[in-house]
């Protein structure tokens, strides 16, 4: 009996599917939830499936992305290894802090995040206030002004902050922007000319050689920080844009959360922002970038007595170190979890530690927006709620206006606000930066802002969450089963 030509075509199609199934995905050695993701593309979407992971799929963890010189290593490992030999016999200025001792070496060990505690923090959950202090910060800067965020807008607030950068610039300020370029792909690269004819730098993190395409287009930069005269650095979850202030008629109300810091902790922020600026810079020839100079990390004792850990991670490392970070600080708390984030799509680590704790008699509480500005993954956060609820989980959807803060507080002892969402793409995928903070003060500061949240809340039920429809349903199982590749 004779094949016809799309029979034969279809088994092409169907080997070569499974050729890059065992190739491809399996010789990534991933995660075996990921893997099976990826499986369900290739099986559903032949060849196109596999065009897909081309551009989305990679594992840039066997990629060395910071390259470092073998003094600047020696250099970073002496560090680590002093205070990792100081740290049993360290005395906190907040003794809550020496709780978390552990957590602190963790990071310290892991991510080679330093422990500070001279810092000063002021908390900012308004967008207004928040640009308002950035900006006259801005004009305040003496010697240099390094910028970097994931999202920025070619609008009002983004046209006044260039403005104010390129006044600076001309001023003889060093002025450096880094912006993700898939984040910001809707601004034009000419809005930033004004700030390069006043000398400032602009550069791109992992540019797109296409409109819309790379090799590493899934690899986003999601920090943002602003380290000015090395003394000051902004960390949180506001980018540039009129809708961070509350402007955007879909949105509403914007509320984050963001933080300035002055003290030692600001170092480590320079030196991340200053490793991301190597990273994208056309050219190499700045060297003294990766030098230790006095500009740059003053030696300026700071005035708080707060402690904190800078700890960032990204897709070129295997640890995860933010999720590890979250997962001890759970598994730590007597008390209570209070979580704000966006987007939840956790890993099945962290969604076990939060169901033990909560079954465990620990106040656990979780607030969501009640507003998505990305459907599919908004379906694949809230399939997570049916067996949090059953374990106890308090979860609450925020009604005000969009909820993009990135807290986690435990126990009013030790909190985490930075740029990582509690799900996967922040885990593995994107790089981000949060700070974790060791202070009893600053820590009840956000856990009141956490319970005033609450009177813009609606508490979810398990009964009015299994009256749901079922076309809501079916849309949450297929966006869970592709949650681990969102």
């Amino acid at each position: 009996m004779l094949i016809s030509s799309g029979a034969i075509l279809s088994i092409i199609i169907l080997v070569m599917n499974i050729l890059f199934a065992v190739t491809v995905i399996f010789l990534e050695r991933r995660n075996v939830v990921v893997t099976w993701a990826w499986l369900l593309v290739l099986i559903f979407l032949p060849v196109v499936g596999f065009v897909v992971y081309i551009f989305l799929g990679q594992n840039l963890n066997r990629r060395k992305v910071y390259r470092l010189a073998n003094e600047q290593i020696s250099t970073l490992h002496e560090i680590v290894l002093k205070q990792h030999s100081e740290l049993e016999s360290m005395t906190f200025h907040d003794p809550a802090a020496e709780q978390h001792r552990r957590l602190i070496q963790m990071n310290l060990v892991s991510g080679h995040s330093v422990y500070t505690q001279d810092n000063e923090v002021t908390i900012y959950t308004d967008g207004m206030e928040k640009f308002a202090d950035l900006l006259q910060k801005i004009k305040d800067a003496k010697h240099h002004i390094h910028i970097q965020y994931y999202i920025f807008r070619g609008d009002n607030l983004g046209y006044e902050i260039i403005q104010a950068l390129a006044r600076k610039a001309a001023e003889g300020v060093e002025v450096r922007l880094l912006i993700d370029h898939l984040g910001s792909i809707n601004t034009p690269s000419n809005f930033f000319d004004d700030l390069r004819g006043a000398g400032g730098k602009v550069e791109y993190f992992f540019p797109l050689k296409l409109p819309t395409l790379s090799l590493r287009l899934n690899f986003r930069n999601h920090r943002k920080l602003v380290i000015i005269d090395g003394t000051i650095g902004y960390i949180g979850g506001f980018n540039v844009g009129d809708e961070y202030l509350g402007l955007s008629p879909r949105f509403g109300y914007w509320r984050d959360t963001h933080l300035r810091i002055e003290g030692s902790a600001v170092r480590q922020m320079q030196v991340q922002f200053l490793m991301d600026w190597h990273v994208s810079q056309k050219s190499k020839d700045s060297d003294h970038f990766n030098k230790v100079e006095y500009p740059y990390f003053p030696e300026t004792p700071g005035r708080g007595r707060a402690g904190i850990q800078i700890l960032s991670s990204g897709p070129n490392n295997a640890e995860e170190q933010i999720k590890n970070a979250y997962i001890r600080m759970i598994t730590s708390a007597q008390r209570y979890i209070y979580i704000q984030t966006p987007y939840f799509i956790p890993d099945e680590s962290m969604y076990a530690a939060l169901r033990i704790a909560a079954m465990s008699g620990v106040d656990v509480r979780l607030m969501m927006p009640g507003k998505p500005d990305h459907k599919f993954v908004y379906w694949a956060s809230i399939s997570y709620f049916e067996h949090m609820l059953e374990a106890g989980v308090s979860c609450y959807v925020y009604k005000k206006g969009f909820l993009h803060a990135k807290t986690l507080v435990v126990d009013g002892e030790v909190a985490s606000v930075g740029t990582a969402n509690m799900d996967i793409r922040s885990f593995r995928l994107n790089f981000e930066s949060n700070a974790i903070i060791y202070d009893s003060t600053s820590a009840a500061k956000l856990a009141r802002i956490f319970l005033d949240d609450l009177e813009h809340c609606d508490q979810l039920t398990l009964e009015k969450y299994k009256k749901r429809p079922l076309s809501l349903r079916f849309r949450e199982s297929i966006a869970r089963l592709l949650s681990p590749i969102l």
